[in-house]
């Protein structure tokens, strides 16, 4: 049997995908988390094979926890609403074994637990074919961070105490954020980064 973890802070979708994979003869869910600095945890204590994780939860991104988990035997496959390039790319460079829209087809996701257990990669073809002609994201990991506690609301001061930096350096990151998305202010810079799926 594969062990499923299921990480998503809707309950009614937990349930949905709960009694799907249940369906299956190989697979049985063993574990579910409504946030995501629970997954690690429940992932050592329920001796999970494959997690599947949405991106935007309370405590740990799925994205987050996609990099939490390389080194672990549990596979990840991401499971979003959010299709975005910039997403698939920062999971499967984090580690991740599988990206896929919470719209595909329940024997697709089926499918994407057998395979991420069999050691490969599943994408979502959609988001596979327009990844192929959307550029990287353009932004530094220290810019991401900057731009997170943007997103946030935070101040200028508060991000720079969050981050262990200086106003000024903040500034600068801001700078280059905003120029980089072509943009005017920090929170729509931070609004369009996230809209990518860069964050």
């Amino acid at each position: 049997m594969i062990r499923v973890l299921i990480a998503d802070d809707q309950a009614l979708l937990v349930g949905a995908l709960s009694a799907l994979l249940e369906l299956e003869d190989d697979i049985t869910v063993v574990a579910t988390c409504d946030r995501g600095d629970d997954v690690a945890d429940a992932v050592r204590l329920h001796d999970v094979d494959v997690a599947l994780l949405d991106i935007e939860m309370p405590g740990r991104t799925g994205l987050q926890l996609a990099g939490d988990l390389a080194d672990s035997p549990c596979k990840v496959v991401i499971v979003t609403t959010f299709g975005r390039p910039g997403y698939l790319r920062t999971a499967l460079e984090a580690g991740a074994s599988g990206f896929m829209v919470k719209d595909a087809p329940p024997e697709q996701l089926a499918d994407a637990v057998r395979k991420a257990h069999a050691g490969l990669r599943v994408v979502d073809p959609t988001v596979a074919e327009e990844s192929l002609f959307t550029p990287p994201s353009p932004l530094t990991s220290r810019e991401v961070e900057v731009a997170r506690e943007a997103l946030s609301g935070a101040e200028i001061k508060e991000i720079a105490s969050i981050l262990h930096l200086s106003p000024g350096t903040v500034r600068n990151h801001l700078s280059s954020i905003m120029a980089k998305t072509n943009t005017t202010n920090r929170y729509a810079a931070a609004r369009l980064a996230e809209e990518k799926g860069w964050l």
